[in-house]
């Protein structure tokens, strides 16, 4: 069971109920224990009243298609300032923001990369460099954020 697929399939259309963004969902194991972390964002930003809600609701609809899986903790909170980028559509709505991207298969000789979100151009993410453009596919990327 792919644990992401099968929370994004409950997060979406809740955060869609509910007015908020999907923003991204992380699943990891952490120091305290299996930890899923999801960001939800709206217009104005949301609060503290947003973030308990859908953690609620979501955690119950969990609780029923993730009855399967060894015990985790639910967060939902914020992107914050460092807010992932993991939709295609995320590259060109930053577009001149500050971020910081990995990729599996090095381009240039390299698999991490700072600067200025260009364009997006198909499946193509352009990233303005010091001194130079970098074109990146977007299906080599493993992580990115604003930086």
């Amino acid at each position: 069971v792919d644990v992401i697929v099968t929370a994004e399939s409950f997060a979406a259309p809740l955060c869609e109920s509910e007015g908020v963004e999907l923003v991204h969902i992380e699943f990891q194991r952490e120091a305290v224990g299996w930890v899923m972390r999801v960001y939800i964002d709206k217009e104005g930003g949301v609060t503290l009243d947003d973030c308990a809600n859908i953690n609620r609701q979501l955690g119950d609809l969990l609780d029923v298609g993730l009855e399967n899986i060894w015990p985790y903790r639910l967060e939902v909170s914020s992107p914050g300032t460092h807010r992932p980028l993991s939709k295609l559509s995320d590259f060109g709505r930053f577009q001149g923001r500050l971020a910081a991207i990995r990729i599996r298969t090095p381009v240039e000789g390299q698999k991490n990369f700072k600067g200025i979100l260009k364009d997006v151009c198909g499946e193509t993410i352009h990233l303005h460099m010091e001194d130079k453009t970098v074109t990146i596919p977007f299906q080599e990327i493993v992580r990115a954020r604003l930086a």
